[in-house]
């Protein structure tokens, strides 16, 4: 059972990135529509946490398919995550460097495959910077390590799951993207796809999990955020990136088992035979 907070302040990891089974992560990534001037490697290139190495959840991806970052077969995963260091009774931290952008993806990701030992660093990198720590532009040289997968398929939902669930109404289905997509009123950023929501969904949108120094809020001020219906929860988003978010911050309230739609938006409005709800929940 997993338990306690998942996130760790930059103090705390200060204090304990010594430790020989800490490792440490840089998820930072870029969605295409940011329009970003770098890649998510290239600012981990350009600073990042000492010994931290780039997690990349565009290349660490299911191949099989045309929807983005989806997650993995076990095997890729465990060999790719191998190759970083990240093995079995390591404590992993990670974090990003925009916001909780994929710092709780990658969380997800790694819990998915059955490594529960993974906490998220509060306030990312500016969080560390501000307390002083220390930044390094050479790359780590990681030993490999044997890593473990044991999958969890109940953190994980496809589109048939979803669906059956958005009919049912026996999960709470809760969306990250922000009130105008959600809406309708806002287009999607991905070129072809309807705005709007899974029918029967409610919206939180991930920006109001933060507050505005960059630190994620409170267990007590997420609970007045999140729904609490009595039923297991799904989150949705985009592509499945900010719905971990929301996935991190029902961890932060206690409840562990929140089940991300890995495929989210971009695979539910890729077919039109599925039903799109606007307006308000």
């Amino acid at each position: 059972m997993e338990s306690g907070d998942p996130l760790v302040t930059a103090d705390w990891l200060k204090q304990h990135i010594s430790a020989p089974d800490i490792r440490v992560v840089d998820a930072t990534w870029f969605a295409s529509f940011q329009n970003s001037d770098k890649s998510g490697r290239e600012a981990w290139s350009a600073g990042h946490i000492p010994g931290a190495v780039h997690f990349d959840i565009d290349a660490i991806k299911a191949t099989d398919t045309d929807l983005p970052h989806m997650l993995p077969d076990p095997i890729l995963f465990s060999s790719r995550v191998r190759k970083l260091g990240i093995g079995d009774g390591n404590r992993v931290i990670v974090y990003d460097q925009n916001g909780y952008c994929a710092a709780p993806r990658v969380w997800w990701m790694l819990r998915v495959m059955g490594h529960n030992d993974v906490k998220v660093l509060d306030g990312g990198l500016k969080a560390w910077t501000d307390a002083g720590g220390a930044l390094e532009d050479m790359p780590p040289m990681p030993t490999e390590r044997h890593f473990t997968a044991r999958v969890r398929s109940d953190l994980v939902k496809d589109a048939a799951q979803v669906r059956a669930a958005s009919d049912a109404g026996n999960f709470t289905i809760v969306d990250a993207r922000p009130a105008t997509r959600f809406t309708g009123k806002a287009p999607e950023p991905r070129e072809g796809l309807a705005s709007g929501h899974i029918p029967g969904s409610l919206n939180v949108p991930s920006a109001t999990l933060v507050h505005d120094d960059g630190t994620f809020k409170s267990a007590a001020e997420l609970k007045a955020l999140l729904p609490a219906t009595g039923k297991p929860v799904i989150t949705t988003c985009g592509s499945g990136v900010t719905a971990s978010t929301l996935a991190l911050a029902y961890a932060r309230t206690g409840n562990w088992d929140v089940a991300v739609y890995d495929g989210s938006w971009t695979e539910w409005a890729s077919d039109a035979s599925r039903p799109v709800a606007t307006g308000s929940a």
